[in-house]
């Protein structure tokens, strides 16, 4: 399932450029924060296996808000980190559907212009 919401993103985000015209940056945006929550997470999980400092939560769900979380998505299920803590798992969705709001309005704004 985690993986068709992140094809389905891709895909809508891919449509809305076509149609409206969304610049190439907002992907860039999604692209390099996306690597930089995988690296995050990575780096967590491997702290978390050597009992070694931590990255604190709120930094790894300001990734996701700041169009990190497909990658911060698909290092929760390759790397098996962070998916049984149901609080975390609750506030990561709402970073989620926070950030989607947003590009909804984003896109929307493009497309009154076309």
């Amino acid at each position: 399932m985690p993986y068709a919401i992140i094809a389905l993103f891709v895909l809508c985000h891919a449509l809305a450029s076509v149609l409206w015209q969304v610049p190439l940056l907002v992907a860039a945006a999604y692209g390099v924060m996306s690597i930089t929550a995988f690296a995050f997470y990575a780096i967590d999980k491997r702290a978390a296996r050597n009992r070694a400092w931590r990255t604190p939560e709120k930094n790894l769900l300001l990734m996701g808000l700041l169009c990190g979380w497909p990658g911060a998505l698909l290092a929760q299920q390759l790397l098996r980190h962070k998916t049984s803590k149901q609080s975390f798992q609750t506030a990561f969705w709402l970073t989620v559907g926070l950030n989607l709001a947003g590009w909804g309005w984003l896109c929307g704004q493009y497309a009154q212009r076309v």
